[in-house]
């Protein structure tokens, strides 16, 4: 790759011609959302279409206007329809492993059943994912020399779609492969859940699984107990002012490269939630051995679901499009912060807005 690509605190990122700024390797979920009210009491439901790297796609491409794709399972049924239209709004690039629906028991596309919570009382998401599209995917089911050869910048995906399956995480290793050949930078977002991976082997599964594709991933996102128990790594138990506290998250990450000299980059937001409704929130920036701190605000939420993948988003935006790492992190910061003032998991904002914000823009009233 010689020539084709710059430095960006060893994190290389292709500068040559592509056809993709990003691309995404996930299960693509829709969310019932009822709002304030428990499902228990729900009459009616908005519906979000989602998944952790399909949401970091959408913001890449809907805000920040970078050409961004994902790999994903589609079921040729009423609801993989609803799904594709909404890829289409936000303008991802789509690379669909189609799949037949009986009409009775799928395969389907995931069901997330989650409502807003309010003040005291804290959202409650549950899942359907019996007999999911997402999990069936496995080896071989993309043509990634084809979609790489076509130049890509930049490939994600993330542990929540490891856990689907026994083949899901053998495909993101395949994925990898692919991208390291083409000289995509590769990043992964740990993204640990116990109940997705206790039908598969539950945490040992999970660490083996997550090592396996830590070792071969340049970027890397995750919080403290991402990484303890999705890696393995030793580290400080979280306590309330431990939340936004750097320094222990700087500790981590030193025990895990030590472990994985691969990653060149590991970030996270760093979140003290005082109610459903008033959080604190910050994000650090690992880049290289150089460390870098967002500033701390705090935010009046309307909906949490997607802020993380938000950041990502935004400091991914950053680094592709060469700003400095101060200048990128504050960008997936304000991002992140600016997506849980919205409905739903995926981006509303504009870049002027983003820009502003991490240029430490108010919310006064805009004539």
């Amino acid at each position: 790759m010689a020539g084709r690509e710059i430095a960006m605190a060893d994190l290389a990122i292709r500068k040559d011609a592509c056809e993709l700024d990003f691309l995404a390797l996930g299960a693509v979920v829709h969310r019932l959302d009822p709002g304030l009210i428990p499902f228990r009491k729900a009459r009616s439901v908005d519906i979000h279409v989602s998944g952790g790297e399909y949401n970091v796609a959408a913001g890449l491409a809907d805000c920040f206007g970078l050409r961004a794709g994902i790999a994903t399972a589609m079921p040729k049924y009423g609801i993989g329809e609803l799904v594709q239209m909404r890829l289409r709004e936000m303008g991802v690039t789509p690379f669909y492993k189609w799949f037949e629906h009986d009409g009775v028991r799928g395969p389907n596309i995931a069901t997330v059943y989650s409502d807003r919570g309010q003040g005291v009382r804290p959202p409650v998401v549950f899942y359907n994912r019996s007999n999911e599209a997402g999990a069936l995917l496995k080896p071989g089911d993309f043509d990634w020399a084809g979609i790489f050869g076509r130049g890509v910048r930049w490939f994600h995906s993330g542990g929540i779609f490891a856990a689907l399956s026994e083949t899901t995480s053998e495909l993101i290793l395949e994925g990898m492969q692919a991208a390291r050949q083409s000289g995509a930078a590769i990043s992964f977002d740990l993204n640990y859940r116990a109940k997705l991976w206790a039908p598969i082997g539950g945490l040992a599964r999970a660490q083996q699984t997550l090592r396996r594709i830590a070792g071969g991933v340049d970027a890397l996102f995750g919080n403290e107990e991402d990484m303890q128990k999705g890696l393995g790594v030793a580290g400080p138990e979280a306590t309330a002012k431990s939340k936004l506290d750097p320094d222990v998250f700087f500790r981590m990450i030193d025990a895990v490269v030590e472990k994985f000299p691969n990653i060149k980059m590991v970030a996270t937001t760093l979140r003290d939630v005082h109610s459903t409704n008033r959080h604190d929130w910050a994000a650090v920036l690992w880049l290289n051995g150089q460390r870098y701190v967002s500033p701390t605000c705090q935010l009046d939420i309307h909906d949490r679901v997607g802020g993380g993948d938000g950041f990502a988003s935004g400091l991914i935006y950053g680094l592709i499009s060469g700003r400095k790492p101060e200048e990128a992190l504050r960008l997936g910061w304000a991002h992140g912060a600016l997506l849980t003032t919205f409905p739903g998991d995926v981006t509303m904002a504009r870049l002027e807005e983003v820009e502003a914000f991490a240029k430490g823009g108010s919310a006064r009233i805009q004539r």
